[in-house]
């Protein structure tokens, strides 16, 4: 048998522990709580780890946890997770790169897709990601998928006036003939008895 569990701590008597597991919203730092509780009260730790649904190991690493930060120390962590691929720079870069749209003689496109924002982003920092994931990035960035219609580099004001007054007849729209006001007489067909 190991030596035995010690609970270092004084701020809380077990019957002021239990009464603070009440208005605790996280069930698992409650279990936790509660486990310290009937060590204080003096069970075997084997008894108060499987009464609360733990091994004895782990309620011994939980009032290590408790005798360090106290009823703080108990709450249920969460993991910082990967760390982010774009640096807050990068990212900034990245928005700016968007907004400002492809140039069509160094980038090859006339508008930005996830594809190509894929294939700088790899070239710029050296990052390989899905496009999903720069999909979800320019969520994050506030930026929609509606935009305007992209603008051919070549395109012709001139020449688009010109064919618009030199364009024939038949393919400007005409204007519907106007509808009569009603179908019926006044005092035709049937009349109501």
């Amino acid at each position: 048998m190991g030596a035995p569990l010690e609970v270092t701590r004084t701020d809380y008597t077990a019957e002021e522990l239990r009464g603070l597991s009440s208005r605790c919203s996280d069930g698992e730092q409650v279990r936790r709580i509660l486990a310290i509780a009937m060590v204080l009260d003096g069970w075997d730790r084997t008894e108060a780890a499987e009464f609360n649904g733990m091994d004895r190991q782990t309620l011994r690493d939980w009032v290590h946890r408790y005798n360090a930060a106290g009823v703080e120390g108990l709450k249920s962590r969460r993991s910082p997770g990967r760390p982010p691929s774009l640096t807050v720079l990068q990212r900034a870069e990245l928005l700016d790169l968007v907004i400002a749209g492809p140039d069509p003689e160094v980038h090859g496109v006339v508008r930005w897709r996830c594809v190509n924002l894929r294939a700088e982003v790899q070239r710029r920092f050296s990052v390989t990601v899905h496009e999903n994931t720069v999909g979800r990035w320019l969520h994050e960035l506030r930026l929609t998928r509606l935009q305007p219609r992209p603008v051919h580099p070549q395109k012709d004001p001139e020449a688009e006036e010109t064919f618009k007054k030199t364009s024939p007849t038949w393919s400007k729209p005409h204007s519907p003939a106007p509808r009569s006001a009603g179908r019926w007489k006044s005092g035709s067909r049937m009349k109501r008895a």
